[in-house]
């Protein structure tokens, strides 16, 4: 096992002497650098999914869009000027789930046209059988997320879902729960995603925070920005003491009234326990981010809000064990594939500090 240790370190090392990270990157290769699984310290589960969308599609589009860009992107940061020395690399798009995503997503789609009344009549007996396969398929989805999860870390690696809809980080905070005590999850997003059985979706995208809480070593959940829910959604709130909802339009009226946003974020990792799970739909942002994601709301964070949060988080001496970002879209003018990448690698080399891998200058 030693040599095989001294092999990789061997080789990651001559990876970082042979690459110049001022010339273009390599296209094909997340964020054009040139590490493998076994030189990465951290690892991008891309899961091309959105089968339970119920505005619009096209997160499923959103890892390759992202890894197409994403070789674009200059890889200096200021505060971590080496942070491209870290290793981080994806693993490969699997063509499988995106027929079985493409296919599922027909059957769908017709069953909320026909929910929504567009001109879509379908029987009783054709409903459940939609429902039985799509809920049966979401589940292997994440039984196939979570298993590669959990190989990440027992490589000693970092794993991060690029999502897809928001459904599909489940198998990710599963594994981390698993393997860690007393995990809190900080939740960025428009929407509370507490509904139970959206649509009668067990795994939709707007449920997975109710399946999250339903992980005995979840102990709290920290929401950051939400704008739209249901009354249903207000009362778990309002019920479950495990939750804490930093709402929109109460940061907005507080700043208004004078309040800074470095004293919001004081209040918010005051909040935060010292094992974090980020999950980050990207709709969290105000729309100029994000304006083809698949359910955009009025108002949100800025971009340059969530990276000082970021630093303010892995400054506090917070562990974040994982993320995922989720609901980009994979657009034809590429801008929300461009914020997400660039999120992506910044939260991933924040994620990184926050477990002593790199330091801030």
């Amino acid at each position: 096992m030693k040599n095989i240790d001294k092999m990789e370190s061997y080789t990651k090392k001559k990876f970082i002497k042979r690459f110049n990270p001022n010339k273009v990157g390599q296209a094909g290769k997340l964020f054009g650098l040139p590490f493998d699984y076994d030189t990465s310290e951290i690892v991008v589960i891309p899961v091309p999914w959105d089968v339970t969308a119920s505005f619009k599609d096209g997160a499923s589009t959103g890892p390759k869009a992202i890894l197409n860009v994403s070789s674009q992107i200059d890889l200096y940061l200021e505060r971590m000027p080496d942070a491209w020395e870290l290793g981080i690399s994806m693993l490969p798009i699997e063509d499988e789930w995106i027929k079985k995503n493409n296919q599922a997503r027909e059957y769908s789609t017709g069953y909320i046209n026909h929910l929504e009344g567009k001109g879509v009549h379908l029987t009783d007996e054709h409903i459940n059988l939609i429902l039985k396969n799509i809920n049966t398929l979401s589940e292997k989805i994440n039984v196939w997320v979570y298993t590669k999860s959990l190989e990440i870390l027992n490589d000693g690696k970092i794993p991060v879902v690029l999502g897809g809809d928001h459904s599909s980080p489940l198998g990710l905070m599963r594994a981390i729960a698993q393997s860690n005590d007393n995990v809190g999850v900080l939740q960025i997003d428009a929407h509370a995603d507490l509904r139970p059985f959206y649509m009668g979706f067990k795994n939709s995208h707007a449920s997975i925070m109710h399946n999250i809480l339903k992980v005995n070593e979840i102990d709290k959940l920290i929401q950051l920005g939400v704008r739209d829910l249901c009354k249903q959604e207000a009362d778990i709130i309002k019920k479950d003491d495990r939750i804490f909802t930093f709402f929109d339009s109460t940061l907005a009226r507080e700043r208004y009234e004078g309040r800074t946003w470095s004293d919001q974020v004081n209040q918010i990792i005051e909040e935060l326990p010292e094992n974090l799970y980020i999950t980050f739909d990207i709709d969290g942002l105000e729309r100029q981010f994000c304006p083809s994601t698949g359910t955009p709301v009025p108002g949100g964070l800025s971009y340059n809000q969530v990276i000082y949060l970021f630093d303010r988080i892995a400054e506090s001496g917070k562990k974040i064990l994982a993320f995922d970002i989720c609901e980009v879209s994979g657009s034809d003018d590429q801008w929300d594939a461009i914020v997400g990448s660039r999120l992506l690698y910044y939260l991933s080399n924040i994620t990184a500090a926050s477990q002593k891998l790199l330091s801030f200058v």
